[in-house]
């Protein structure tokens, strides 16, 4: 799918024009929608040829999208995903990988990855994606943008395809800090102009800087100076999270096998929590596309089928258990940081890999992401991107 001009970030290409006025809080300024939004008289693909032919234009276009063309922003089009947002590699066999534009050699990250794409090669001033299991936050920390996963359930998810309910969030990207807030005033529907409210906490997380490949001290230091001087000293505290899950969501216990206990890059209890949010994926994904898969069997890359594959042999054992650890893991953060908190922690555990990564280095690295991106994937909290960049 890629041209010279468009790092291979489009599925297609169409205009959209917006209400236009200048007092719009998003005039002059365009945008591209990841390939699982409705828009009326386009074909939703998700990814994959095989869904794309199956599947008829959609007849509305979701709410999202027309909301931000009522706040005067121009959406341009629809860009790559990985299939059935299946994936945080940002690959696709059919369509192409998008052209990561901070290191072209490296993948993008998914599944929002020409989205995020389109962002940081400059085509766009911003645009939509859908994170689930982190197909938001990947590709930004990848792409060295910014990018904001609301909290679940703040934003409707009409018009878009579903991957997994008790995770599915419509997210988006930004170069610029001030675009990434104005957009979320829309799409969050908060009042032109709020207070700034003064953070009552700000929690490092000791441990999960262990699974990156930064060093602790170089990746919080410039975070810390930038924090006292802003607040004070007196709001920067420290934490053990893998302790304080283990201790506050007892239901991980049925997820804390010696496989997590033994690995040298993990820390247990969030490599359970890990494995709590993609069994629950999984159950989920079978029953909202399984039907279809069996039905049309389609054609799906490397990776991407291996886990459709799983996700069609889970059964409803232990589901229970998981929606147990979403409601004990938010109520747990939620005591832990209080109204105004915020928690501190990597998005991902290095760079992103290279291009045509051996698989076995791959799900190395993909455990010790998931450890991390489970904690706002599993609570239910909002996430922003970049806390600290790669790149």
């Amino acid at each position: 799918m890629e041209t010279a001009s468009d790092y291979g970030a489009f599925m297609e290409k169409f205009t959209l024009p917006p209400n236009s006025a200048p007092s719009l809080p998003l005039n002059s300024l365009t945008f591209a929608v990841k390939e699982i939004f409705d828009v009326e008289g386009y074909v939703t693909g998700f990814g994959n040829p095989d869904w794309a032919r199956t599947h008829t234009v959609a007849t509305s276009t979701a709410p999202t999208v027309l909301a931000l063309l009522r706040a005067g922003a121009t959406c341009v089009g629809k860009t790559v995903m990985d299939e059935m947002a299946y994936s945080i590699n940002g690959e696709n066999i059919h369509y192409g990988t998008p052209r990561n534009p901070c290191a072209p050699d490296r993948v993008p990250g998914g599944s929002s990855s020409g989205s995020a794409v389109a962002v940081g090669a400059e085509l766009v001033d911003f645009s939509l994606g859908t994170d689930t299991g982190g197909s938001v936050r990947v590709p930004a920390s990848y792409c060295g943008i910014f990018g904001f996963r609301p909290s679940h359930g703040a934003i409707s998810e009409s018009g878009v395809i579903p991957m997994s309910q008790s995770f599915d969030t419509v997210g988006w990207f930004a170069r610029d800090p001030m675009i990434l807030s104005r957009v979320g005033g829309v799409i969050l529907q908060l009042p032109d102009v709020a207070p700034p409210i003064r953070p009552t906490c700000i929690i490092i997380a000791e441990d999960c800087f262990q699974l990156s490949s930064t060093p602790f001290d170089v990746v919080t230091g410039t975070v810390i100076q930038a924090v006292e001087k802003l607040y004070g000293g007196d709001v920067l505290k420290h934490e053990i999270l893998g302790d304080y899950v283990k201790t506050n969501v007892p239901s991980l216990k049925h997820f804390m096998s010696k496989e997590n206990t033994d690995q040298i890059y993990s820390i247990p209890s969030l490599a359970a929590l890990s494995s709590a949010m993609r069994l629950l994926q999984r159950y989920e994904f079978k029953n909202n596309h399984g039907e279809w898969i069996s039905a049309v069997k389609p054609d799906l890359g490397p990776g991407i089928s291996e886990r459709v594959s799983d996700a069609l042999r889970t059964t409803g054992e232990n589901i229970d258990i998981c929606y147990s650890i979403k409601k004990e893991l938010h109520d747990a953060l939620a005591a832990l940081l209080g109204d105004f908190g915020a928690l501190m922690i990597p998005t991902v555990p290095g760079p992103p890999p290279k291009l045509q990564t051996n698989t076995s280095d791959l799900e190395i690295f993909r455990a010790r992401a998931f450890s991390l991106l489970s904690i706002a994937g599993v609570s239910g909290f909002c996430q922003v991107v970049p806390f600290f960049v790669f790149l």
